[in-house]
């Protein structure tokens, strides 16, 4: 579509082939597939999504904690080590909510230019994992095509993926950091399904 021409309000390239909702018989269709994938189990329990949320917020912290040492055994002032950050962002299977129960959840940390993947991150954070008594079967990958950080956390998998941006401090901007993600897994042939 070239710049200017109107799309009539729709947010794909083509119009839409239909506008029209789904009909009593899809509705009954689509209950019967979700009682028969609840029925094979390949829906985690409330309990289970619960967990997940509280190891991710767990790793947040020792992601910003990790960050904030980084940054001071870098040689930066105290100001710079308050205001220092990483991000993590989930994707893959969790990110979309196709996961079952057991599933690892892919992550990707992002941090600043002055934390590097090999002495930072496959060194200074992995120590600190292997320190947590919650952290078990701690493997790094990073000779890797994608380099990861393979381990458990309360028991869930997680595969933990590093990128650190230009920027001394990441970005606030959800977008910038979204097109910056997307940016870094073409580059590494990571992008769509992979």
């Amino acid at each position: 579509m070239s710049k200017g021409k109107s799309n009539n309000g729709y947010l794909g390239v083509t119009e839409p082939i239909s506008l029209s909702g789904p009909t009593e018989k899809d509705v009954l269709q689509t209950a019967e597939v979700e009682k028969y994938l609840t029925d094979a189990g390949l829906y985690e329990s409330q309990e289970e999504a619960v967990s997940r949320e509280e190891v991710l917020g767990k790793l947040d912290q020792a992601v910003k904690s990790w960050i904030k040492k980084a940054t001071r055994l870098s040689g930066y002032g105290e100001q710079f080590v308050q205001e220092a950050n990483a991000k993590i962002f989930t994707f893959g299977s969790y990110r979309l909510g196709v996961h079952g129960p057991g599933a690892d959840i892919d992550t990707l940390c992002v941090g600043p230019r002055h934390a590097t993947r090999n002495e930072y991150f496959f060194r200074w954070l992995h120590d600190m994992l292997a320190e947590m008594p919650e952290v078990s079967e701690l493997h790094p990958v990073p000779d890797a095509h994608v380099p990861v950080l393979g381990f458990k956390l309360n028991g869930i998998s997680i595969d933990l993926l590093y990128a650190n941006l230009a920027h001394v401090v990441i970005p606030e901007s959800f977008r910038t950091t979204l097109r910056f993600i997307r940016y870094w897994g073409k580059r590494r042939g990571v992008y769509s399904n992979v």
